[in-house]
C-alpha cells in the first residue's frame, strides 16, 4: 500500500483530495498538514473526514508521494524539500504549470524554485500521460484551463488563431479564505465577470494550445485567446463555452466523430449529444464536451463542463497519481455524478 500525504489539507482542494483518497484501493492517506489547524483532529476541522482518524500536523511525515495544496509561492518553497527526501510530488498550485519563467513572473511574481519549472510536466493526462507517468514532480492544471484546453485541443490546428473562452465557475473555485465577493449576500442571486484585465489561468491555455498547434502549423505564436471568467451562485462546477472559426469542409457529424476519435482512449472525457450541465459532473472526474458547428457562420461552439474541485483540482491530481504509480487512470475515481 503506497503511503501518501497532503500538504495543506485545510483548503477546499486539500479536503477534496482527502475525501477522494479515503476510498482509493491502492494507496493509504497517512499524513496531512495545515498550519492554521495543526494539532487538531482532521474530523474537528472537516467532520465529513472524521473516519480517516488523522491528526493535522505542522510538517509532513515520511510518505511515498505528496500532494501540495498550498497557495502559489508557498508551494514552491516546500516542494524542493519534499523532492530532496525522495518523495514524488503532485503540486495542485500554479507554481510549476508555466514552463517559461518570464511568464510566471509576469503573472505571479518571483519564483522560489525556478530550476524545477522545466522538469514538471503539465498534468493534463489526456495530453501528457507518458511524461506524467515518468515524472517525480507533476504540475496539476488549473480548473478553467482544464475545461478550455480539453474543449479546444481536438481542433486547435483546424481553426483560425483567434479564440474566445467564456467560462462560469462555482464559488468554491475562489478558495476557502473569506472575501467580500464570495460573501453569501454578494453572490446569491448574482453573476459577474472578473479578471478582464487578465486572469492567471490564461497563460496556461496559451502555453498548451500553442504547443498543440505547433505540431501541425507554423503560426502557433499568433494564437490569441480572449478569456472571460464569471462567478455564479453555485458551490461547484465550471461551464466553459469556447468559440472559434473552423476551416471549411466540416459537417456536424464529422466534427463529433473527430472529437470522439481524439478522446477515444481518455476514460474521463465524454463527447455528449446535448449541451452538458454542471450537475452532470458534480462530484466526478468527468469532462463532458459538446461540440457544435454553426454552419451559417462557420464557427464552432464547444461547451465543456467539469467539477472544478474534482477534474479541476483533486480528482485530476489523483488521476495523475495513478499514472505515476502505474495504476489504471480510473482507480478510485469511478462513480456517477451526484443528483439533484
Amino acid at each position: 500500500m503506497v503511503r501518501v500525504g497532503i500538504v495543506n489539507v485545510t483548503g477546499y482542494a486539500g479536503a477534496e483530495t482527502a475525501r477522494l483518497l479515503a476510498r482509493h484501493p491502492a494507496v493509504r492517506l497517512v499524513a496531512v498538514t495545515g498550519r492554521s489547524a495543526a494539532g487538531q483532529p482532521l474530523g474537528a476541522v472537516f467532520p465529513h473526514l472524521a473516519d480517516l482518524e488523522l491528526a493535522i500536523e505542522e510538517e509532513l511525515a515520511e510518505v511515498d508521494l505528496a500532494f501540495s495544496a498550498l497557495p502559489h509561492h508557498a508551494s514552491a518553497e516546500v516542494v524542493p524539500r519534499l523532492l530532496e527526501r525522495g518523495q514524488r510530488v503532485i503540486d495542485i498550485s500554479a507554481d510549476y504549470r508555466l514552463h517559461d519563467l518570464t511568464q510566471y513572473e509576469r503573472w505571479y511574481g518571483a519564483h522560489p524554485s525556478p530550476w524545477l519549472l522545466g522538469e514538471a510536466p503539465y498534468g493534463l493526462p489526456e495530453l501528457h500521460a507518458s511524461q506524467i507517468a515518468a515524472a517525480r514532480l507533476v504540475a496539476n492544471p488549473g480548473c478553467y484551463p482544464t475545461a478550455a484546453i480539453l474543449a479546444l485541443a481536438p481542433i486547435i490546428d483546424r481553426v483560425e488563431p483567434v479564440l474566445i473562452v467564456d467560462a462560469k465557475s462555482g464559488v468554491s473555485g475562489a478558495g476557502r479564505s473569506l472575501s467580500l465577493t464570495t460573501h453569501y449576500c454578494e453572490i446569491n442571486e448574482n453573476c459577474h465577470a472578473y479578471g478582464l484585465n487578465g486572469h492567471r489561468h490564461l497563460p496556461e491555455m496559451e502555453q498548451e494550445l500553442r504547443a498543440l498547434r505547433a505540431r501541425h502549423r507554423d503560426d502557433a505564436e499568433a494564437l490569441e485567446i480572449t478569456f472571460v471568467p464569471h462567478l455564479v451562485p453555485m458551490t461547484r462546477g465550471i461551464l466553459a463555452t469556447c468559440y472559434a472559426r473552423l476551416e471549411r469542409g466540416w459537417s456536424q457529424a464529422a466534427l463529433v466523430a473527430h472529437y470522439r476519435e481524439f478522446y477515444r482512449a481518455a476514460p474521463f472525457v465524454r463527447i455528449v449529444d446535448a449541451p452538458p450541465q454542471t450537475k452532470h459532473t458534480l462530484g466526478t472526474n468527468l469532462c463532458l464536451i459538446y461540440p457544435r458547428l454553426d454552419e451559417r457562420s462557420g464557427r464552432v461552439i464547444v461547451i465543456a463542463c467539469i467539477d472544478n474541485l474534482v477534474k479541476g483540482a483533486a480528482g485530476q491530481a489523483i488521476q495523475n497519481m495513478n499514472l505515476m504509480l502505474g495504476l489504471p487512470e480510473v482507480t478510485g475515481l469511478d462513480g456517477p455524478a451526484l443528483y439533484p
